[in-house]
């Protein structure tokens, strides 16, 4: 078996059919709430959900040191360009329901017990 396949067998597919939309807009900034209150019960938008949780302290942090003259703007544009991305990447994956784990985002997102 491939090391790269998407870690969706661990969840229902009718979980999955019925709330990748959802998981999806975990995706978008603060709205990771939506999933993360709406879909308790869902695992599979929960996975996605606490990414999304990650990804925006992550966009906080991007925010704070963009405030710094020269350096943090620089920072702060490359790190916003790559939040972007990421974020896209993981919409897409949730909307084709997948399970994509985003390197060191799901590491801290497997901690989160909400």
């Amino acid at each position: 078996m491939n090391g790269d396949q998407p870690k969706t067998t661990k969840f229902d597919q009718k979980d999955i059919d019925d709330n990748k939309v959802l998981a999806a807009i975990g995706y978008l900034c603060i709205l990771f709430l939506v999933p993360l209150l709406a879909a308790k019960n869902s695992p599979f938008a929960q996975f996605h959900a606490k990414q999304g949780l990650v990804l925006f302290v992550g966009w906080v942090i991007v925010w704070v040191i963009g405030l710094i003259p020269i350096l943090g703007w620089i920072i702060g544009f490359l790190g916003t360009i790559a939040l972007a991305v990421i974020s896209l990447i993981g919409l897409i994956k949730a909307l084709q329901g997948e399970a994509w784990e985003i390197p060191m985002v799901a590491d801290f997102a497997k901690k989160l017990n909400l």
